[in-house]
């Protein structure tokens, strides 16, 4: 989390700094070419709410209500291109080097899961229980419960005697 922050501390330096950048940009280029339709300063594009707008020799508005348009479309253009230059020379760059990185680190196994580790305790008591009795087995063994009962032979051990 500590690389986190300082990343992103940086990234606000840079992107503060970059921001006077980004307005020159803005006022010297793009303000140009909207001016050639007409007004060269976004901020001079408006309208009114109520009847005509009258500005005195202030600049200050004394009748009408202005909304001005050409001021936020300054500001998002300004916006726009600051997040497209901070994310392909910051943001783009600094993934592709951290999945190089990550690329080049050793992978590690997965990790177990419930199941697994149940099934690896019981193939070692299965082998446990084999090397002691010398018999393989297979899972578990349960007499009568889960399955049929094992059949009797009549010439097996516990075969009953004058059942002729």
């Amino acid at each position: 989390m500590r690389g986190n922050v300082v990343e992103l501390a940086v990234a606000v330096v840079i992107g503060a700094a970059f921001t006077s950048i980004v307005n020159s940009v803005v006022e010297g280029v793009i303000n140009p070419l909207v001016g050639a339709f007409g007004t060269q300063d976004l901020g001079a594009y408006q309208s009114c709410l109520r009847g005509p707008c009258e500005v005195n020799e202030a600049g200050q508005v004394v009748q009408g209500i202005p909304i001005r348009w050409g001021l936020v479309l300054s500001a998002s253009l300004t916006f726009l291109i600051t997040a497209g230059v901070v994310y392909f020379l910051m943001i783009l760059p600094m993934t592709r080097y951290l999945e190089r990185r990550g690329a080049k680190a050793p992978e590690q196994p997965p990790a177990m899961t419930e199941v697994d580790l149940l099934t690896e305790i019981r193939d070692e008591l299965i082998a446990q229980r084999a090397a002691r009795s010398g018999a393989v087995t297979v899972g578990a063994q349960r007499s009568g419960e889960d399955g049929p009962a094992p059949s009797r032979d009549s010439s097996g051990p516990g075969a009953e005697e004058g059942s002729d």
